[in-house]
């Protein structure tokens, strides 16, 4: 065996050290400095080199100098070589003090470099991202995907009237990368400041910058390839799981995103009572049923949703306690009051309108701000009973056809969703380019029990096969984004094609179809505006809305699986002849008057000719208009709706 020297010993013990970082190797260079000084003045001294009665620079008076007075000397010219050209000419002082220079230049070389490599280095690390973040009372996204940049904009939307919030992002990308993206696509964050930092979500010490334990609130984003469920189950037990998690009383605020439904209880085990989950597929299919069959219902979703415009909140008013929910609805003039949170917890989406408002209930309204949800009072509203509309006599629905062009992975549960809306015998035609989808439709679909499926092969931008079809015998059409083609801008151009044939099929037969249509990216949703489908599903942007807005209140996960599943209280579209007669001037509490007579409760209206009069925000919204101010007049005409919160079985 090769025996260690005394040399390896030292230049390992030398390694070591200057891999300690800048500290080691300045600390070493000023010992080594010292040390150099101590012996070279140590030598002049003995030797007797300084000059006598000679002025030397550096000192008043050279007749009488010790050892400490050399070692000034030496200093001197180690730190300024320009000091020699003013000494005595001696020939074993100058010879002394030229060493004394020269070792002062390589010493003085060799700080200023290690110093800029620090700099340097120092300046790396914090592109790096890895500084501790000291904020608190902030909401964390751990994660980077495509939905990253609707989150931020919502949540700057929702902190407008918060004291200094700030949003941390952490994910595997670069820190200056991420900056630069959400600053282009997102523009000006205005008072929340943006902290982004680079590290993995599942690694337990990455998750400690982002100062966890601070934050109100934690949003987990599913990445956009690989297995993006595994990634968010492991990054929610690395939160609840880390020995430096909160205590344990305290609870975090966890809202996460599954994409498969068979991983939420996975999910719901690793999160136990701290996260809230968003089954992704779950909410695009709900939302794509419902709003297929009812044309502009995703646009009243879409401004429930997001922060721009009217949402949902939480308030207590000890004015109303005692009253009845029917008299709560009345008593807000810019608020339309949908349900109660009672004082125990319960959620309960249009209660019976008897319900008597307790201490500690809240109001769920639909409100611009959550300063804006206030009492008007309970006086006289301008009632105009006259204008009021007797319900029409039931109409037993008829079973319906509906087209389904494209397949993705969330296409059988639109099929099983519709189940639960159509009447018996209605008929659903499924067009897609992969005898697959026959397969799947057989495993996942054969509990049908109010539709038959019939499966066609084709590729849904071929117009030979959209002319077979004979579009106009359908009730319904959904066009589905073809999610397995890795590219968001070449799914949504597919889809764009498929719209733009069947505008020009409709064109030429003078036909007007009711077509949903999912679309990833919506900035493509605008230039699908052309070809004047009902409804666009933005199914990337809903998810993200979700997301924002029950990091900001957990108990709204609540309200929306009430508001989105079949089977209670649900958002329906009504003709406005229903309920008041057309022409006539009329305010809200009218409206909300008539729609209360049949257990229901008015939130707002969607106009007919707004699409075809206006060109800004109207046309994009369809006309809807979500809680209205009560008091003004307005005219309603034929083709106008009526948006309302009802129970299945009233819409007879």
């Amino acid at each position: 065996m090769k025996k260690v020297t005394l040399y390896q010993r030292l230049r390992y013990v030398f390694d070591n050290l200057m891999s300690k970082g800048t500290f080691a190797p300045i600390l070493l260079l000023s010992l080594a400095a010292a040390l150099s000084i101590f012996v070279l003045a140590f030598f002049v001294y003995i030797t007797g080199a300084i000059p006598k009665d000679q002025a030397i620079q550096g000192l008043q008076n050279s007749h009488e100098i010790g050892y400490f007075g050399t070692i000034w000397i030496t200093i001197l010219r180690t730190l300024d070589g320009g000091v020699v050209a003013y000494d005595p000419i001696n020939t074993l002082f100058v010879f002394f003090m030229f060493i004394a220079t020269i070792g002062g230049l390589f010493m003085l070389s060799a700080l200023i470099g290690i110093v800029n490599s620090g700099v340097v280095r120092k300046i790396s690390d914090l592109r790096k991202g890895k500084s501790f973040v000291v904020e608190k009372n902030h909401t964390v996204v751990l994660g980077w995907s495509f939905q990253v940049f609707q989150i931020v904009s919502e949540l700057v939307i929702a902190n407008e009237n918060q004291k200094n919030p700030s949003v941390a992002i952490l994910a595997e990308k670069d820190k200056v990368e991420m900056e630069d993206e959400v600053k282009s696509k997102c523009g000006s964050t205005q008072n929340t400041k943006l902290i982004c930092r680079t590290g993995n979500p599942i690694d337990l010490q990455d998750l400690e910058i982002v100062n966890l334990n601070e934050a109100k609130a934690i949003i987990i984003l599913a990445p956009e390839t690989g297995d993006p469920d595994s990634i968010v189950i492991k990054t929610i037990l690395a939160i609840t799981n880390n020995p430096h998690r909160k205590p344990v009383p305290l609870k975090y605020h966890i809202v996460a995103e599954v994409r498969d439904p068979r991983n939420v209880r996975i999910a719901e085990i690793a999160g136990k009572n701290e996260v809230q989950l968003v089954v992704f597929d779950y909410l695009i299919s709900r939302i794509t049923a419902q709003t297929c069959r009812q044309p502009g219902l995703s646009v009243v979703f879409t401004e429930l949703l997001d922060f721009k415009g009217d949402e949902i909140y939480f308030q207590e008013e000890s004015k109303i306690v005692g009253k009845t929910f029917v008299e709560a609805m009345f008593a807000y003039e810019t608020s339309a009051i949908i349900g109660l949170r009672r004082h125990d917890g319960r959620i309960m989406i249009k209660p019976p309108m008897t319900t008597k408002i307790e201490k500690g209930d809240m109001v769920i309204a639909v409100s611009e701000d959550d300063d804006t949800v206030i009492l008007s009072g309970l006086t006289e509203f301008g009632i105009d009973p006259g204008a009021i509309r007797i319900a029409p006599k039931y109409v037993p629905p008829r079973a319906e056809s509906t087209l389904i062009l494209g397949w993705n992975r969330r296409a059988p549960l639109i099929l099983n969703e519709l189940d639960n809306y159509v009447w018996p015998g209605s008929k659903i035609t499924v067009v897609a380019d992969s005898m697959a989808v026959e397969k799947e439709l057989a495993t996942h679909c054969s509990g049908l029990t109010h539709q038959t499926v019939t499966f066609w092969l084709g590729d849904t931008t071929n117009r030979r096969i959209l002319d077979d079809l004979q579009i106009e015998q359908y009730d319904h059409i959904i066009v589905l984004s073809q999610t397995e083609l890795t590219d968001v801008q070449s799914t949504d151009a597919k889809t764009l094609s498929t719209l733009l044939h069947l505008r020009d099929i409709a064109d030429l037969k003078g036909h007007t179809f009711s077509i949903v249509s999912e679309m990833l990216d919506d900035r493509n949703r605008q230039l699908a505006e052309i070809t004047y489908t009902d409804d666009f599903i933005v199914s990337v942007k809903l998810d993200s809305l979700m997301l924002s807005q029950i990091s900001e209140n957990k108990e709204l996960k609540t309200v929306f699986e009430d508001l989105f599943s079949a089977g209670g209280p649900a958002i329906y579209i009504k003709p406005a002849e229903f309920y008041v007669e057309l022409g006539r001037p009329v305010n809200f509490y009218t409206v909300m008057e008539s729609a209360r007579q049949r257990n229901q409760i008015a939130i707002g209206y969607k106009l007919h000719q707004s699409r075809k009069l206006s060109e800004g925000k109207s046309f994009l919204a369809y006309g809807v208009v979500v809680n209205p101010k009560k008091s003004n007049q307005m005219f309603f005409s034929e083709g106008d709706k009526i948006i309302i919160i009802s129970d299945e079985e009233q819409l007879g």
